[in-house]
């Protein structure tokens, strides 16, 4: 097992490098974004491959992997397209000055290696595992990766349509599932890693993955997610309203102000 991590520690070293060098090429630090998801995908295929035989777990992590990937990375690219340099790598672009590039390879790409090698470790654990028996939990871990499915996919694609209606510039989405959460997606996003852990839980020394979904929460919620998207929208009259009558994650339904 520790030979396996290594090779996926060293698998994810080379693959951020690579997408480093594309990002140095066309100038731009946002295809890191895309990056992410293939990435993860990147892990699942490795790992599914490396061993002999598969049962319908490895198939269910792998292929939920598959399909979360595939979705994030095609989604960022229709949105990015034709947009530039995302807001926060164009920023420290400015600030980093002559240390960008260096500060680039280690603070964005590498870095995020380390988050993507973490967050990971279910889908390691998984597939270099050999228990092929599914179980009630098992189940729970898929239900929950729907759900949190569909919190992203379709906020993505109400946020997407929202932002194409001329009408709708400058102004705060509040409509479909962004009526219950001001982060329908990253509250998805979180949802899917914890259904995905679930997956892990019944394999040997499984347990060790809950610090992939206690990750990607915290990251989501404090650091590249929430925290940082509004930001944004400080003293925004529209938005501090909206934020009073909407929860910030958890999806609830709106309060009465």
């Amino acid at each position: 097992m520790n030979e396996s991590f290594l090779l996926v520690a060293v698998f994810i070293f080379l693959f951020m490098t690579v997408v480093f060098c594309l990002a140095l090429i066309k100038k731009d630090n946002s295809i890191v974004d895309t990056a992410w998801g293939l990435g993860f995908i990147g892990v699942a295929i490795l790992t599914f491959f490396l061993r002999e035989g598969w049962t319908i777990r490895h198939i269910f992590m792998s292929g939920l992997v598959l399909i979360w990937g595939m979705r994030l990375a095609i989604h960022i690219v229709i949105r990015n397209r034709g947009r530039g340099e995302d807001f926060r790598y164009a920023k420290w672009r400015q600030e980093w000055g002559r240390w960008f590039v260096l500060r680039s390879y280690f603070q964005i790409f590498l870095l995020q290696g380390v988050f993507l090698f973490v967050i990971a470790l279910p889908i390691v654990f998984v597939n270099f595992s050999d228990r092929p028996d599914l179980t009630l939990v098992d189940f729970l871990g898929v239900c929950v990766w729907c759900i949190g499915f569909v919190f992203e996919a379709v906020g993505d694609y109400q946020l997407r349509r929202f932002k194409k209606r001329p009408e709708n510039k400058g102004m705060i989405i509040k409509t479909g599932l962004w009526k219950y959460t001001r982060h329908p997606n990253y509250f998805g996003e979180a949802a899917i890693w914890w259904g995905i852990f679930l997956l892990a839980l019944s394999v040997e020394n499984g347990w060790i993955a809950i610090l992939s979904p206690l990750l990607i929460t915290f990251l989501l919620l404090r650091v590249s997610g929430v925290a940082m998207l509004e930001k944004k929208y400080a003293g925004n009259a529209e938005f501090e309203a909206y934020a009073k009558r909407t929860n910030a994650f958890f999806p609830w339904f709106p309060k009465k102000v």
